[in-house]
């Protein structure tokens, strides 16, 4: 029985890691609630190890325990080195899901640990990390080759028997140059994959502009070798340097190439309709525009201009439209308020907060119930320095305590 695709979004860990953007820890949080709402199944949702996530990713959890969180997997990311897994632990005591990395290749065990680490010490911290992480209470254990595209095969099968004899769950291959091309990758993911039968993850970076198409092609390499693979994509691709494989396109790519739709499955619980909301809030929330001809959700995804263009699609949409606008949740007219507008913020007051609040259908008794959530929703607004959303203001205001503990740091 063939294997099937499952989403693993990195954009709260590898997209915040892009140079000279930053997002909020309330807006990391909308977007695991997209996630999930989305149906994927993972999400890496920071580095426990670091003192300003620990807040975020233990109110995270708590949106789990409490129902708003339903399905995602929030997972944290770490090296795979045993202190950082006592301090992943020691600071998110019910964090559930890892993946810790290390890096393979000579290039860097040359270069990074400047001959400090032997590849038997690579292996020794990757098996007494994993058991350590599994003895501590996690449910699942993935693990990174930092490199791998770089790393010889031999080393890549030693790496992933080592993992899986230690209780991990799979292997993410890195491609962290960015430098694979499609078929290389499709034969080396073969090749491991028969070698171990064991899952693979395939995070690639865009440097060449191949991200998604390696990334699919590496998940169709393992897939035929019947064992699950694992896609790491970031929303509208942001990511180190040149991005990650994007979100939007990978799902595309699955769902509407003629040679992969009917040879490498996606988990269906994945909903391509909620990729439109999900993608313009990344981009409100990074203040990144999202391009002109982003597959899917930029603006011209779907425009015609050409007369013969123009003429087909209006004929039969798919002359030129390989999928519908509503395919990808579009088509609904947007319209803005042009009239009066209130607004409710870091300086706003009790009547214009109740009144926006009214208007979302959450109704406080009086003042001094509104009051409580308002200085909250002011401070939210001074934390994301941008408008708040009505869904921010609807998980404020249902979750206020969880909230006040996802925009604090513990120092």
């Amino acid at each position: 029985m063939k294997g099937k695709v499952y989403l693993i979004d990195v954009t709260n860990r590898d997209g915040v890691q892009t140079s000279r953007i930053l997002l909020p820890k309330l807006s990391k949080t909308m977007l695991n609630i997209y996630l999930d709402e989305m149906g994927v199944y993972q999400s890496e949702i920071g580095f426990p190890t670091l003192k300003h996530e620990m807040n975020y990713i233990n109110g995270n959890l708590e949106l789990a325990k409490a129902g708003v969180i339903k399905r995602l997997h929030l997972e944290g990311w770490c090296r795979a080195v045993p202190e950082d897994i006592e301090l992943t632990f020691k600071n998110c005591p019910e964090i559930r899901h890892l993946n810790i990395s290390m890096s393979t290749s000579d290039i860097m065990l040359a270069g990074k640990f400047q001959g400090k680490k032997s590849w038997k010490d690579i292996i020794d911290s990757l098996m007494k990390s994993v058991k350590l992480a599994r003895g501590l209470g996690a449910e699942t254990v993935g693990v990174n080759a930092e490199d791998a595209s770089r790393t010889e095969l031999d080393r890549l099968i030693d790496f992933i028997i080592a993992g899986k004899e230690a209780g991990a769950d799979r292997f993410r291959y890195c491609d962290t140059l960015g430098a694979d091309d499609p078929i290389t990758i499709y034969e080396r993911i073969k090749a491991l994959a028969l070698a171990t039968r064991f899952p693979i993850e395939m995070h690639c970076h865009n440097d060449l502009g191949m991200a998604e198409a390696v990334s699919v092609a590496g998940a169709q390499g393992a897939v035929e070798s019947n064992v699950d693979s694992y896609i790491n994509t970031t929303i509208n691709g942001y990511g180190e340097r040149a991005g990650n494989c994007d979100l939007v396109s990978t799902i595309l790519a699955l769902k509407f190439s003629h040679g992969l739709k009917n040879k490498v499955p996606l988990d269906e619980h994945v909903d391509l309709k909620k990729v439109w909301k999900i993608a313009r809030y990344a981009s409100y929330a990074f203040n990144l525009p999202i391009p002109i001809n982003q597959p899917g959700v930029g603006a011209n995804a779907f425009a015609h201009e050409s007369g013969i263009h123009a003429d087909g699609a209006l004929k039969d949409r798919r002359n030129y439209e390989l999928y519908d606008p509503e395919d990808v949740g579009r088509g609904e007219p947007e319209l803005l308020e042009t009239g009066r507008i209130i607004t409710t913020g870091e300086y706003g007051g009790i009547k214009g907060f109740r009144y926006v609040y009214d208007n979302l259908g959450i109704h406080f008794h009086d003042d001094n119930e509104a009051r409580k959530v308002l200085e909250l929703v002011q401070y939210a607004n001074l934390h994301t320095q941008k408008p708040l959303t009505d869904d921010e203001l609807r998980l404020i205001a249902n979750n206020p305590d969880i909230v006040r503990n996802i925009l604090s740091v513990s120092l």
